[in-house]
């Protein structure tokens, strides 16, 4: 579990209960628990489906406190105190060029070191290119991983659960939307999103 800095959706049981900024959504749920403090609260994160850790525990505005002491630090620049910089390393750091070691095989480095530009441009291309190959899969990777997060935090226990994930990893999108119909209409609905987007994904 974590704490999020995406907009996040909780669950109270399998009924949705608020969706938005985690601040918004935290105050929610806690008005629920001081109504019902057996109520079994779930957040998630809405990109990523990973849930969300809230300790409800005092008033409303301690729990604000404790999610606004989580909150990543601000960056703050380093006044000129005119003290020397550090000696620099290999590569051109003000232009987010770092150096760092790469071991290769001698006719790796024979083959790159007759490409133009040299070694470093030979290799920063070969990496973009990779890129450029990878990140339509890796983007539908990261998708399907992000629906069934959620698919199995609440409906695992579902009907058509096995036949369902089967069908979002296979691309299947009509017999997804048909095994998931039966399913609780808020868990369904977000799950639905979810799925597009990997189904989207799709070459």
């Amino acid at each position: 579990m974590s704490t999020s800095t995406n907009p996040v959706i909780a669950f109270a049981g399998s009924h949705r209960i608020a969706a938005g900024q985690l601040a918004l959504v935290a105050l929610k749920a806690k008005e629920l628990i001081d109504r019902n403090d057996s109520a079994a609260i779930l957040i998630f994160d809405d990109v990523t489906s990973e849930q969300v850790e809230v300790d409800f525990r005092g008033s409303a505005e301690q729990v604000l406190q404790r999610l606004a002491a989580n909150e990543p630090p601000t960056a703050i620049p380093k006044e000129n105190s005119g003290s020397h910089e550090p000696a620099r390393g290999p590569g051109r750091p003000k232009l987010g060029v770092i150096g760092r070691e790469v071991t290769l095989l001698p006719r790796h480095w024979d083959w790159l070191n007759a490409q133009s530009g040299g070694a470093s441009v030979a290799l920063r291309k070969l990496v973009e290119d990779a890129r450029r190959h990878s990140e339509q899969r890796d983007q539908l990777r990261r998708a399907q991983e992000y629906a069934y997060r959620f698919m199995s935090a609440m409906a695992g226990n579902s009907v058509n659960f096995d036949e369902a994930t089967r069908a979002l990893f296979a691309g299947d999108q009509a017999g997804f939307e048909s095994l998931i119909e039966t399913w609780t209409a808020d868990v369904r609905d977000h799950l639905r999103i979810l799925a597009s987007r990997a189904f989207s994904a799709r070459p």
